[in-house]
């Protein structure tokens, strides 16, 4: 039986969209939901705590997001945007422009009092344009002054402190948008699962815009996905060996660790450093060869992200806690409130 789209989409009222963060990371609410008997139960993220075991693994996206959304103004005095997705090499990214029109072949921009210009080299099938970037010194710390962070666009409002769509752990620079499953972590509660025996280890995978991208196909086995860069360490890996000789559960912290670990586990479930480029798409039917458990938002009707916790949990049971979490005010999508499925 093929699954069609439709069979993934949850009616949600729009004031449940998440708008800003909350004060503190740790205090959203976290929705428990038991894969087997899709029970559910509900508790503040800081009691993440007590579903862990001593021996259990965390595993986590330390990938950081750039500042890619650079706002300036062409040569007519008209504004322009600029949203980096690509470093293509020689100055040069992918990007997508508004307004597509006037920013043709030749078109040039400046960014703040000029420190950064920019020249349109190309424009390609999809309407991407590739960009040549002029400016003195290092690009990253440029963009770390001029840039904003690419918020989702169902996200409307103006996000005072930057450092609050990057995960407490990011560290490699290159995401489009922030793993966001992982912004509830503090350090001190990261501490305070390591004291209980948890180990804690890093994967990257720099997530993609794509991740935003809805599924237009009616069904689901025609949808394309797109790639994305992930990597696993040597480190990483030997964790997660032991973890799994020694019975412990590989928990994985948002979609973007689950896929990583989905696309770079060996045949026989044991792991090896290594990177590749991913475009494993997971809806119900698939076999899990890494998971025990995931930690992850709340994500929109229809999208690749509840077919892929609907595969884990069951679309059943996922489909009936989001109707709870509804029914309970939860608050959906990037800034909103977290679900453990164990």
């Amino acid at each position: 039986m093929t699954m069609k789209t439709h069979d993934f989409y949850y009616d949600l009222p729009e004031e449940l969209i998440a708008q800003t963060p909350l004060e503190r990371r740790d205090a959203s609410r976290l929705m428990v939901l038991d894969r087997e008997t899709g029970a559910v139960s509900h508790r503040h993220f800081y009691d993440i705590v007590d579903y862990l075991n001593p021996g259990d693994c965390l595993v986590m996206n330390d990938s950081r997001v750039l500042p890619a959304r650079l706002l300036g103004q062409r040569p007519t005095g008209g504004a322009a945007e600029v949203l980096l997705l690509r470093d293509v090499g020689n100055k040069c990214w992918e990007c997508l422009c508004k307004p597509g029109r006037k920013m043709q072949v030749g078109s040039e921009v400046t960014f703040g009092n000029g420190e950064l210009t920019a020249t349109v080299k190309q424009v390609q099938e999809d309407g991407n344009r590739i960009v040549e970037f002029h400016y003195e010194g290092i690009f990253l710390e440029v963009l770390e002054r001029l840039g904003k962070m690419p918020l989702p666009p169902y996200i409307k409002a103006e996000l005072q402190d930057q450092e609050r769509y990057q995960t407490v752990y990011s560290k490699v620079v290159g995401s489009a948008a922030a793993p966001t499953a992982g912004l509830h972590f503090t350090q001190e509660l990261l501490e305070k699962i390591r004291a209980k025996g948890v180990k804690t280890a890093f994967v990257t995978l720099h997530v993609g815009l794509g991740t935003f991208r809805p599924v237009k196909a009616e069904s689901i086995t025609d949808h394309h996905m797109h790639s994305e860069l992930c990597m696993l360490s040597e480190e990483t890996a030997q964790v997660l060996n032991e973890t799994k000789k020694c019975g412990g559960r590989v928990i994985c912290v948002g979609t973007t660790s689950c896929r990583t670990l989905e696309s770079l586990v060996n045949e026989d479930g044991t792991f090896s450093p290594k990177s590749r480029w991913t475009d494993i798409f997971i809806y119900p039917g698939y076999t899990f060869k890494a998971m025990d458990g995931l930690i992850t938002n709340f994500h929109l009707p229809e999208s690749t992200l509840v077919m892929l916790v609907s595969a884990f949990a069951g679309r059943e049971h996922v489909l009936n806690a989001y109707a709870q979490a509804v029914q309970e005010k939860y608050r959906f999508f990037s800034f909103g409130d977290a679900m453990a499925i164990l």
